[in-house]
């Protein structure tokens, strides 16, 4: 049982794309800096896709902080989950606070605009700096965990659910699987007690409501890509771990993806490996067969991942924006 979210061209919501987002096994979109103009436009294009839609749809965007941020003008400019601990001075407590009012910032401004939600937090561990780099919050998992669970919190303080990625852990291939299919060959037991901690300490505290896995193959456990793996998404994640709440695929189009076949072929396997919600970007010409493929499966109840109301004063919001101007003014 899964649905699908779309990607748009543009700025404006075409033809076909509404007809998309209306279609009974899409359940929303994901939004990239080329949706965006300002915040009037996207409140209006947002606006717009909830009316063609006809139906209640999920509004997500990558928007982590440094170099993943799709919104920037009109939006605070948040640091990378990798600068905290040095902005911090190492200083754990001042860490947890600048991650816990990032998170809060940034749902706060996205639920403004009419975004439901972010892909966040990264619980990679950044062992690997070529690929995940300075969007893990460190290498430690101690300071990972401690600094994601604040992150989540934060966002969840500013209306938002979170969605941690990307399990069981990207931060130690060299590959990125955006361009290549990628490959982990630790043993379970190696990947249990690393990469795999901020995952289960953050289900175990109850922190996380959605989480995404790796288009990563860990052969220890299974050939097949965590995303459309059975043993990791049912065995080990919902069975192992306990995790109860949604998981959603990395992008169906991605290279690391490839492997499992069409496109069509690719959203059946994650959707019976475990995945509630599909994402495929940038090929638009994947959507209809996609939609065919899963077309009369149960629709799934994402409302627990919709924006929320703000938990906090806006007095408390504006010096957490102005708490991370004034540290992104900082000489690097």
């Amino acid at each position: 049982m899964a649905q699908l979210l779309i990607d748009l061209r543009g700025k404006s919501l075409a033809e076909d794309e509404a007809q998309w987002l209306a279609h009974q096994a899409c359940a929303g979109l994901i939004l990239f800096t080329r949706n965006y103009q300002n915040p009037a436009q996207l409140k209006q294009l947002i606006l717009d896709c909830r009316t063609a839609a006809g139906k209640p749809i999920l509004v997500t965007v990558d928007h982590e902080g440094g170099r993943v941020q799709r919104f920037r003008e009109g939006f605070t400019r948040l640091p990378a989950a990798g600068e905290l601990r040095a902005l911090a001075g190492d200083n754990l407590a001042v860490a947890e606070y600048l991650a816990w009012n990032a998170g809060l910032v940034m749902a706060a401004e996205l639920i403004e605009v009419g975004v439901d939600m972010s892909y966040a937090p990264v619980l990679d561990l950044g062992v690997n700096q070529s690929v995940i780099g300075d969007r893990a919050f460190g290498a430690d998992i101690f300071w990972v965990t401690r600094l994601s669970a604040a992150y989540a919190k934060g966002m969840r303080d500013g209306g938002m659910a979170s969605c941690a990625k990307h399990y069981p852990g990207h931060g130690q291939v060299i590959e990125d699987t955006h361009l290549h299919q990628a490959i982990d060959s630790r043993s379970l037991k190696d990947i249990a007690a690393t990469d795999e901690q901020p995952f289960r300490a953050l289900i175990e505290a109850g922190s996380l409501d959605a989480i995404m896995p790796a288009h990563v193959s860990y052969p220890a456990l299974d050939n097949k890509p965590a995303s459309s793996s059975p043993l990791w998404l049912q065995g080990r994640l919902r069975g192992e771990l306990g995790f109860g709440g949604l998981v959603f695929s990395d992008d169906l189009s991605m290279k690391g993806a490839h492997g499992l076949g069409s496109p069509a072929e690719r959203a059946v396997a994650a959707s019976l490996a475990g995945c509630d919600l599909l994402l495929c970007c940038n090929e638009p010409a994947n959507y209809p067969p996609i939609l065919a493929a899963i077309a009369g499966e149960a629709t799934v109840d994402f409302d627990a991942l919709r924006a929320g109301p703000l938990a906090v004063s806006p007095e408390t919001l504006a010096r957490a924006q102005s708490l991370l101007v004034s540290i992104k003014q900082l000489p690097a």
